[in-house]
């Protein structure tokens, strides 16, 4: 299993346009990644690439609260299935909770809760799924990223832009 701290940057102005302009008429691109398609950022699996290209256009990353510990979670998963070393899973542990300070953390408040529920009552997603989603539509990125198809479906039918990761 390859790992280690990829080449794309996440920060920065974006050289192609996207949907919100900033000061002096500068585009960015504001991206929320799920937890199963950010992991790929650190780990390399299918779709990895299309990450890190993503990651390069990107000038604002957005993770919901709880893309940590499911990041955690999933290391820790690979570890237990020796296909992560502990020595490397500590690094890529650290690599994420540094590179994760720049981005926007979407919170759960209210109106996160809110939409969490109308995600839930007309999709087929499970909680977690919807609680990503849920914060997406409050902070209104210009692209949702997952590897979950169910999720995927759930937010272009509530009008978000996707990416299959």
């Amino acid at each position: 299993m390859e790992t280690g701290r990829p080449t794309a940057d996440c920060s920065g102005p974006v050289a192609q346009p996207g949907n919100s302009e900033g000061p002096g008429g500068i585009r960015h691109m504001k991206v929320f990644f799920d937890t199963s398609a950010f992991v790929k950022r650190y780990v390399e699996e299918p779709g990895t690439e299309k990450v890190l290209e993503i990651c390069d256009k990107a000038d604002q990353l957005v993770l919901c609260v709880i893309c940590l510990p499911e990041m955690i979670s999933t290391l820790n998963r690979l570890v237990r299935e020796g296909r992560l070393q502990n020595d490397e899973y500590r690094k890529l542990r650290d690599l994420v909770l540094e590179e994760i300070e720049d981005a926007e953390i979407c919170f759960l408040t209210p109106e996160v809760v809110a939409q969490t529920i109308k995600c839930l009552e007309s999709n087929v997603l499970r909680a977690m799924d919807a609680l990503h989603l849920g914060c997406a539509l409050v902070v209104e990125p210009d692209l949702f990223v997952s590897s979950d198809r169910r999720q995927l479906e759930a937010a272009r039918r509530a009008g978000l832009k996707v990416m299959e990761a």
